[in-house]
């Protein structure tokens, strides 16, 4: 039996996880340091200590107390799954990976900490994993909107489009006002809304309060009114969402312009001892342009493993110079200077495992690598760089109808039409300077020229990687892995055409921009 102290803590201890539950943070530490003062090796007591930390955003004092916490008791996934949320929110994804793994090797029951391991998993690039753990989580809590929404989004992105509406659907019949389900259903449909959905959707629209619920309700209504071909309409619920919510942002296209000055700055033709692995593939370029396209194509061959949109080569960098802003991609870090290459990239290739190591080569399609594509030819001298491009007015109306995460600064040129054509004509400068400088490993593809003749480009491409020919490249859309992109749905169909040009249904509303791109891009403008 135990003694009555140990009751008396248990007590206390259900105590603090009710405030922690009610987010009276003061109350559960206080109750958590009572518990410790009689019991310092109390380790839930010391976990929830952790969360509380977590919870205050203080991510490394959180990360040293659940390693404490795990050293007096390692049988518990929760420990390991908070842990995990830690450090991939230190920029720490491959110990992420890990201490997720763990997590669910140990079996968890709860269905929070299911959803917690989903999510790092996702984070992570291990969408299989996350999968299971978010169905796991539904089949213990099913209906809990957070999770079956995490459930959706993974569902879209193994290409299970049907499961992944029902999901959605579920997320709005538990909380009508879940904005962000109406712009993930708004990309799986691929049909226009029911009338019955877009009266919701405009009543929703009426009443929100938020920027950021004005912007989603926007792009939702917008996908459904180009399904009908009315632009005109679209192109004004696309306006409204944007504007409100660029309304809510301190940017200047001045600070775009500082990170491409920087990045320019950035390689020098000097002799530089770095990483000699052959493993990286590296495919850059605006979003929208087709590199999702490209990666799955090359990603078909046996010897390539599609790794995602990975920043692990911005966090090596960022370690290295340890510049003191807490942005990743800031001008201090492009320009640091005595840099050590050859660690950089040493800790970039042993950061990607243990995903990658399995194949010939790994593809990282992170789109902004570009502003590091001097710094990775001087990292990695061996790595393959492949830069995609598409039409300059197709590619700045793609930009600006994709809804990008809204926590995320450098896409923040992407809430102003013209912003976002400023945003083109620097990169395309960029792109000039690194076909001038960057030698053999770095390369060029055209996504207009893949759709009129795949098997020749990638019959280039592969070459350019070094890679004999492998016709499952032409039926990459088979593939049946995961691709957690806004490209999810159109890289499960067969080549097609019709993105080509887009931007003549927006021929009018476009008038300023192709003005702007005319007279300041070398690329040519009709």
């Amino acid at each position: 039996m135990p003694s009555p102290q140990r009751r008396e803590l248990e007590l206390w201890y259900r105590q603090a996880e009710q405030a922690l539950s009610a987010r009276d943070y003061p109350r559960a530490h206080q109750l958590c340091m009572s518990i410790l003062a009689s019991a310092p090796d109390f380790a839930d007591a010391i976990f929830l200590l952790g969360v509380i930390a977590l919870e205050h955003r203080n991510f490394g004092k959180a990360a040293e107390v659940l390693e404490r916490a795990i050293r007096l008791d390692a049988s518990q996934p929760r420990y390991y799954a908070q842990l995990a949320r830690c450090l991939l929110a230190l920029s720490r994804p491959r110990p992420a990976l890990e201490a997720a793994g763990k997590a669910l090797s140990l079996q968890p029951e709860d269905a929070l900490t299911l959803d917690t391991i989903g999510v790092v998993m996702t984070r992570t690039g291990s969408h299989a994993q996350a999968l299971q753990a978010f169905e796991r989580a539904v089949a213990r809590e099913p209906d809990i909107p957070a999770y079956l929404y995490n459930l959706g989004t993974s569902l879209q992105f193994s290409g299970r489009f049907t499961e992944a509406e029902h999901a959605l659907r579920r997320v709005l019949q538990l909380d009508a006002s879940s904005f962000r389900t109406w712009t993930a259903l708004a990309q799986i449909a691929g049909r226009p809304f029911a009338p019955a959905d877009v009266q919701r959707l405009t009543r929703a629209l009426e009443q929100a309060l938020s920027a950021d619920a004005q912007l989603h309700l926007c792009h939702a209504l917008a996908k459904h009114h180009e399904e009908l071909q009315q632009y005109a309409t679209a192109f004004q619920l696309l306006l409204r969402g944007k504007q409100a919510k660029r309304a809510t942002l301190q940017y200047s296209s001045e600070f775009d312009a500082k990170l491409f000055a920087a990045a320019r700055l950035s390689f020098t033709s000097a002799p530089v001892l770095g990483h000699e692995s052959r493993e990286p593939i590296f495919i850059v370029g605006l979003p929208r342009t087709g590199t999702t396209l490209i990666e799955q194509i090359l990603a078909a061959h046996p010897q390539m493993f599609a790794a995602g949109e990975l920043t692990n080569f911005a966090l090596a960098v960022k370690r290295t110079a340890r510049t003191p802003s807490n942005l990743v991609l800031d001008t201090a870090t492009l320009t640091a200077p005595g840099l050590d290459f050859q660690r950089i990239g040493a800790d970039y290739v042993a950061s990607t495992r243990p995903r990658t190591g399995h194949t010939t080569h790994f593809i990282d399609k992170m789109p902004l690598n570009f502003f590091f594509a001097g710094m990775i030819r001087r990292a990695l001298p061996n790595a393959k760089i492949i830069c995609v491009r598409r039409h300059p007015l197709d590619t700045c109306l793609a930009n600006y109808r994709q809804l990008f995460a809204t926590d995320f600064p450098y896409y923040n040129y992407a809430y102003d039409l013209l912003d976002t054509g400023r945003y083109y004509v620097q990169f395309d400068a960029l792109i000039q300077h690194w076909r001038a400088s960057l030698g053999e490993n770095f390369c060029e593809v055209r996504y207009e020229v893949v759709v009129e003749d795949t098997e020749r480009e990638a019959r280039r491409l592969l070459e350019f990687c070094g890679l004999p020919w492998d016709a499952a490249c032409l039926h990459f859309h088979r593939n049946r892995q995961p691709v957690a992109t806004a490209s999810t749905v159109q890289v499960r169909q067969p080549i097609y055409t019709s993105s080509i040009d887009r931007w003549r249904k927006y021929e009018t509303e476009l008038t300023e921009l192709r003005r702007l791109l005319a007279e300041n891009s070398t690329a040519p403008v009709p």
